[in-house]
């Protein structure tokens, strides 16, 4: 098939029009022109193939070829909204097209291949080359480099908008990735800081993903004091994986706050120092201490566990011990809140998806790319939430009970 250009539409002028995301990738916006050009050359472009010249030729008199018939129009679905084609038609009724098949209502692949080379942190000249070999698409780089601003705008937006006074919940976690330091050959690991809210009404949110180089206080406290400046004024519950330097830099901001480490984290940690011959039996004691159903006869059976087995494993117990004011926070709570704190499984399966999004991208060549692949991401990880937590109204109820006075009953519904 002969290369598709992309009609003389003036797409540098008409970015600049664009004020907002949905401008861009919106419906009737730029993003949705384009896919609209691009598959109508694609049609024409097989109709062409199809009848061995292009548009208007004929060849020689001969009756029995066949010949273009005006066209149909097509409304099919996209990410950018319903696009209107002209689908070609011939004659004889023998053309197929491939672009958009008969009967067919959607044409996704396109429109996901160009929104996902911004997910995956590709600078503008690889996408630039990526979108002329898969589709013969001319763009320039100053396009590209113009929408991805405008993806990085909405990011800045998205980073920086004003949150709810109260999370009742909030999860912390951070995610390593490569970043190419400064456009140089040098590689560096940096840390995505993520925390993930759940608000008053029971809906997951993630609150904001900050780049870093290193986990630290400092770093948590800026974390925290962002959360702070953005409107957060009350945390009941913050859970993590015994980040260094958070616990510090949370009360620092948020000095009524309860603090959960993971149990699950905290389990693994302490299995990987028991060998096999001795991590059935171990385990099956240090079930006892987190499944015990008050905090008291946990510590009984903490005391057990230490007796029988603190002469080969004493660095494993120990451990608790010094975790205790951090691990046992949960036992404080119903079941019902039980069951969401004692694991950063919620914030964990984010995370998960976080990495298939960008696991095509081994080294990100800016911070900037990163953001962006990670802003496109939880976008649309997020837009999958849309129920609460199970049994939301009950485990609010708790809340209340417990932190009342730190609730504006007001604004609860």
């Amino acid at each position: 098939m002969k290369e598709i250009k992309v009609p003389d539409i003036n797409y540098q002028e008409e970015i600049k029009k664009c004020k907002t995301m949905d401008d861009v990738v919106g419906k009737n916006g730029l993003m949705q022109k384009l896919l609209k050009d691009v598959m109508q050359q694609l049609l024409e472009a097989e109709m062409d193939e199809a009848l061995g010249r292009e548009r208007y030729e004929r060849i020689g008199t001969d009756e029995d070829k066949n010949y273009r018939n005006g066209h149909s129009k097509k409304n099919v679905r996209s990410s950018f909204g319903e696009v209107e084609l002209d689908i070609p038609r011939d004659r004889k009724s023998q053309f197929e097209p491939v672009a958009v098949k008969k009967y067919q209502t959607e044409c996704s692949e396109l429109d996901k291949k160009i929104i996902g080379l911004y997910a995956r942190g590709m600078s503008t000249r690889d996408i630039q080359a990526e979108l002329e070999e898969l589709y013969g698409i001319e763009v320039s780089p100053g396009m590209i480099s113009n929408i991805t601003d405008k993806v990085m705008a909405s990011a800045a937006e998205w980073q920086n908008r004003m949150l709810d006074e109260i999370y009742p919940i909030v999860y912390m976690d951070a995610v390593h990735f490569k970043v190419r330091d400064d456009h140089r050959i040098v590689i560096v690991t940096k840390a995505a800081y993520i925390c993930m809210g759940i608000d008053m009404e029971g809906y997951k949110d993630i609150l904001g993903i900050w780049i870093g180089e290193a986990e630290g206080a400092k770093f948590w406290l800026s974390v925290c004091n962002d959360l702070n400046n953005r409107g957060v004024k009350e945390i009941f519950i913050a859970c993590m994986d015994g980040l260094k330097g958070l616990p510090d830099a949370i009360r620092t901001v948020f000095p009524n706050v309860c603090i959960q480490n993971c149990i699950i984290h905290q389990i693994r940690n302490s299995m990987k120092y028991v060998p096999y011959k001795d991590r059935k039996e171990f385990m099956a004691d240090l079930k006892k201490v987190y499944k015990a159903s008050t905090e008291e006869i946990a510590l009984a059976q903490l005391d057990s566990l230490k007796e029988k087995w603190n002469s080969k494993y004493s660095n494993v117990i120990d451990s608790w011990y010094v975790n205790w004011d951090k691990l046992s926070t949960f036992f404080s709570f119903t079941e019902g809140i039980r069951k969401m704190i004692y694991t950063t499984n919620a914030l964990e399966g984010f995370n998960r998806q976080l990495r298939k999004f960008t696991k095509t991208k081994t080294v990100f060549p800016t911070d900037d790319s990163l953001r962006k692949s990670l802003y496109l991401a939880t976008d649309v990880v997020m837009k999958k939430w849309t129920s609460p937590v199970a049994n939301w109204g009950l485990i609010l109820s708790q809340f209340m009970i417990l932190f009342g006075d730190r609730i504006n009953k007001d604004e609860i519904i």
